[in-house]
């Protein structure tokens, strides 16, 4: 048997191993076991017996619970178990918090304590009360938006809808006693960085990891984010790869709008607001990565989110919202859309890392984009002389291959796409040129 998770082994005892102890009851329980070594062989201890009396006196007097001490003899040797149960509510040692993680003990500072310390107290992070902000310091246009999506989802009575905005952060339940929530400030007000630092996305476009050519900030509520970030995205930082059937112009981005549009919502609707870092979206020539300082629930692990699971929002009074407003669907299907939308799309599947830094969503692009695709082709040798008129030149492309697209004949002899459709165009009307079979897996026929 190893280390894990529930069991530790110590050959001798030491007070400093209350820390031990402390972070099996904030975990999920477990076992240190005094008298073993790292391969865990019975070793011995020493004063078993007085040990016996010792360490639940001093589990007690310092940390405030109640262990079972056992003693057992193996060939001789006295070893004990000391049986920790998982606690409810937030367990110290001397001020100090411990938490069992995998096979170590760590200390929970920061926001780890914060979100550990809500979490034991059956509390969220954006469920905390917030002073000095009322509903009237909240953004009108913001209630306006929430009121056309919601109503457009049905998902609230329409009666709940024409009450005031007060009355409606109260059904909304982002209300406690005469504060607002956290969650209040996030997705109505104008400016939630005054109440929580790093509220906003920042997305930036990449030459290589250390060349940052431009960037964005989005800022203001979550409803205004949500549509900024995405509206950016498709028309500065995407570029959408060009297509023909037949002569129809075809236009695709490397991520499936819908897909994107999932992954946007759940980073904003899931993070960890508490850690005060932005959401980062890095745009490259060939991906788009997604991050955010969300973190899983304690007990799933990555192969657990990508299964079928319970929806566990990180953050219900904004998931709340934000499905009664028909941006999230309730029952933890955002990877499952990601992924098939991507598939369906014939873009590559979608890949997805969690760690203690956080979730990222990482798309790769194609390898081939559309309107790229050909210029790592061989440009057809022809005995023509250069510079080549785009009318001739065409007429030896498609002679030679009847098969290509007007985008690989423009690929093929250096010109743009425009100039390729008018000259082919003026071509088929003197009767040069023309086009046979469907849209969609025709060919070009040069006509003699």
């Amino acid at each position: 048997m190893k280390e894990a998770q529930n069991i530790e082994w110590k050959q001798s005892w030491r007070d400093d191993y209350l820390r031990w102890i402390c972070g099996f009851a904030n975990a999920e329980g477990g076992k240190l076991v005094l008298g073993k070594n790292d391969r865990g062989e019975v070793v011995g201890i020493a004063d078993a017996e007085r040990l016996l009396q010792d360490i639940p006196n001093k589990v007690r007097d310092i940390l405030g619970i109640v262990v079972a001490v056992n003693l057992h003899s193996e060939d001789g040797l006295d070893w004990l178990e000391i049986v920790v149960d998982a606690y409810p509510s937030p367990i110290s040692y001397k001020g100090e918090y411990h938490q069992r993680s995998g096979s170590t003990k760590q200390e929970l500072r920061g926001t780890a304590l914060d979100r550990f310390l809500l979490r034991k107290l059956g509390r969220r992070w954006d469920g905390v009360p917030v002073p000095y902000v009322a509903v009237s310091d909240l953004d009108a246009g913001a209630f306006k938006t929430f009121r056309k999506l919601t109503y457009k989802s049905g998902r609230l009575n329409p009666e709940a809808l024409a009450e005031s905005d007060a009355m409606l952060v109260e059904k909304l339940h982002l209300t406690e006693g005469k504060y607002l929530k956290r969650a209040a400030t996030l997705l109505f007000h104008p400016d939630p960085e005054k109440f929580t630092t790093g509220a906003c996305v920042k997305i930036g476009f990449f030459r290589t990891d250390s060349d940052l050519l431009y960037h964005d900030v989005i800022s203001g509520d979550l409803f205004t984010q949500v549509d900024k970030t995405l509206d950016l995205l498709l028309t500065k930082y995407l570029r959408a790869g060009i297509s023909y059937e037949g002569s129809q112009r075809l236009e695709r981005f490397p991520v499936p709008e819908a897909a994107l549009r999932e992954a946007v919502i759940n980073a904003i609707a899931h993070k960890d607001y508490g850690a005060l870092i932005p959401i980062q979206i890095s745009v490259y020539d060939d991906k788009l990565l997604i991050w955010n300082a969300g973190q899983l629930p304690p007990e799933w692990s990555l192969a657990s989110l990508m299964d079928k699971h319970s929806s566990q929002p990180a953050n219900p009074d904004i998931a709340r919202t934000l499905f009664l407003a028909g941006k999230i669907e309730s029952w933890g299907r955002g990877i499952d859309l990601i992924r098939d939308t991507c598939l369906a799309h014939g873009s590559p599947a979608p890949l997805f890392e969690a760690n203690s830094n956080g979730f990222w969503v990482k798309f790769p692009f194609p390898v081939v984009r559309d309107a790229e695709k050909l210029s790592v082709k061989t440009p057809v040798e022809t005995p023509v002389e250069t510079p080549v008129k785009t009318p001739l030149a065409i007429l030896v492309c498609l002679g030679t291959n009847p098969g290509l697209t007007l985008v690989d004949v423009a690929a093929e002899i250096g010109k743009s796409i425009r100039a390729v459709e008018r000259a082919s165009a003026k071509l088929v009307v003197e009767g040069k040129l023309r086009y046979v079979g469907p849209k969609k897996g025709g060919r070009w026929e040069v006509l003699k």
